[in-house]
């Protein structure tokens, strides 16, 4: 008895992080180039009782959460500082205030007050030579496929090259996971592979979050379902467990 209220209960554990998780799929689902967090394929552990193992299994946590690198919805906005990446790959950014580089889709940008270019999270958009872009003052901007920003400058003249926005279209081998922060890097913490170029940069666009909302609010509600009968296993359990105590009770 008491193993299908241990499993029950199991199950109700890794429901709370998949309810968890859908949640914050649904909360960032209009954030910029939001990249949809999936769950883990978990892992099985054998309790162990007198050195020997029982029959009782439970599924376990292993590792940090993946994400979707399937691509989000395009949109045209017109403005020279809305940048996406047409297909595969990511823009090289680092966190306010320092930190490791990362990985990002979000491409809403802007100058910051010392001429870096920021996107709408205040990160600060990286070159060829993963340093910040800084960009003069300008009249009009320029990014073309590969990344290359030209201005022409506010006094006017020819176009001008200030540099090259880093972009990697990394393989899909390679381990990449959210970190703590929420930003991606590698896995296990190694450097993130140089930039290639190769993704391909649509300016006067703006990609959204790859979070399916129909799709999330249908896994919400199979969750809850399967919340709700689990709850029910654990009741019958109860019930199975005091009918069975009856039959041992003496009479009178």
């Amino acid at each position: 008895m008491d193993r299908l209220v241990h499993t029950a209960l199991n199950s109700l554990a890794n429901l709370r992080d998949s309810r968890t998780l859908s949640a914050q799929n649904l909360s960032n689902m209009a954030v910029p180039g939001y990249r949809r967090d999936l769950q883990n394929e978990g892992g099985a552990h054998f309790l162990t009782a007198l050195q020997a193992q029982t029959g009782r299994a439970f599924q376990l946590e292993r590792g940090p959460h993946g994400f979707s690198r399937a691509p989000g919805p395009l949109e045209r906005t017109g403005d020279p500082l809305d940048l996406a990446i047409a297909d595969r790959g990511f823009f090289y950014i680092q966190p306010p205030g320092g930190g490791e580089p990362a990985l990002t889709r979000r491409g809403d940008l802007q100058p910051g007050p010392d001429g870096t270019l920021i996107n709408g999270a205040g990160e600060a958009m990286l070159n060829a030579d993963l340093q910040p872009m800084i960009v003069p003052p300008f009249s009009r901007i320029m990014v073309d496929e590969v990344g290359q920003v030209s201005i022409t400058p506010l006094e006017g003249g020819e176009a001008v090259a200030v540099g090259v926005l880093a972009t990697v279209d990394p393989d899909d081998a390679l381990d990449l996971r959210k970190s703590l922060d929420g930003r991606i890097r590698m896995a296990d913490d190694s450097p993130l592979p140089p930039p290639d170029q190769r993704a391909r940069i649509v300016q006067g666009t703006r990609e959204g979050s790859n979070v399916n909302a129909t799709a999330e609010l249908i896994d919400s509600i199979e969750l809850q379902r399967t919340f709700e009968l689990n709850l029910r296993m654990i009741q019958t359990a109860r019930e199975i467990d005091e009918a069975g105590a009856s039959l041992l009770r003496m009479p009178g």
